[in-house]
């Protein structure tokens, strides 16, 4: 790679480390006032107007073809309609510390998914790096450990389960596909336009007794912050970022993201950041730097 796409490459991570770092805090303000899916279906549905307008004025909208619309309409399915669908839900319930534990399993997943289908060789290095990684979000909330065996979360943990695993196999069916087309804005717009219609049946039918006068200013302002940077600018960038690095090397932004959400619980919540955080900090960026360490670099 040249250094004009190195440098691009490098902002794409960036952003997807700490645009995403804050849509746990955006997610849990937006639920405040307003149902899971209708959350969802309002946020995809803003975002594929805008890549839409987008296409419009380059002059690139067209039909994709039916191929590369079954490519783009499982991963809609598996990462924006679960994934990101689910997690919204668990959110209602789930405290950020227990969230934050269970969504830095996904590197985990990921590596090994990445082997059991093919895109990635075993490697003790891959192994301890993600292991350290993981060891390091646990020692940021080690005192909440506890929560995972408490009752009261277990509809949470299930959907919060089930959104990592989607949200894991999404990113490997993705890295097995990418090469297959070049318009990452045209994909986007077709899977957040399949995500839009089918989270919009899904609001209709769970979210019963809606009254729209109940939702708060604040919890919209932060549905359209998830909308243009959750969602536009982090799809596009995390999209960029897959056709140039391994699956794994992506997911363990997951951990640099658990880093970014407890500093901004400090920043604006006035959450206290403890020597575990410090320890726990060092813990991640290991884990980072091993799994990316390469002798010619």
């Amino acid at each position: 790679m040249d250094k004009k796409t190195d440098l691009k490459l490098l902002f794409c991570l960036i952003v997807v480390s700490v645009v995403w770092g804050t849509t746990y805090l955006g997610i849990r303000v937006a639920v405040e006032t307003m149902q899971p899916w209708f959350i969802t279906s309002i946020r995809q549905g803003i975002a594929a107007f805008i890549i839409l307008l987008i296409l419009i004025y380059k002059k690139q909208l067209s039909w994709i073809g039916w191929n590369n619309f079954i490519y783009q309409f499982i991963p809609a399915i598996l990462m924006i309609v679960v994934a990101n669908g689910f997690t919204t839900i668990a959110e209602q319930s789930l405290p950020s510390g227990l969230t934050s534990i269970m969504s830095a399993l996904t590197p985990v997943v990921v590596f090994i998914g990445s082997i059991f289908f093919g895109i990635q060789k075993p490697s003790s290095k891959g192994f301890i790096g993600v292991i350290i990684g993981f060891t390091g979000v646990v020692f940021i909330f080690r005192e909440g450990l506890g929560d995972i065996l408490d009752p009261n979360y277990k509809t949470g943990m299930f959907f919060l389960s089930v959104a990592i695993l989607s949200w894991s196999l999404g990113t490997i069916f993705l890295k097995k596909h990418t090469h297959k087309s070049n318009n990452i804005a045209l994909n986007l717009f077709y899977q957040f336009s399949i995500a839009t219609i089918v989270q919009s049946v899904l609001a209709f039918i769970f979210s019963s007794n809606v009254n729209v006068n109940d939702w708060s200013f604040r919890s919209m302002a932060a549905t359209l912050y998830l909308a243009i940077f959750g969602s536009v600018l982090s799809f596009f960038c995390y999209h960029y970022a897959l056709k140039r690095v391994t699956a794994l090397q992506i997911s363990i932004l997951n951990y640099i993201n658990t880093i970014i959400a407890v500093f901004l619980g400090w920043l604006l919540l006035d959450e206290v950041i403890t020597s575990d955080f410090i320890v726990a900090t060092a813990l991640i960026i290991l884990g980072v730097f091993i799994i990316n360490y390469k002798k010619k670099s």
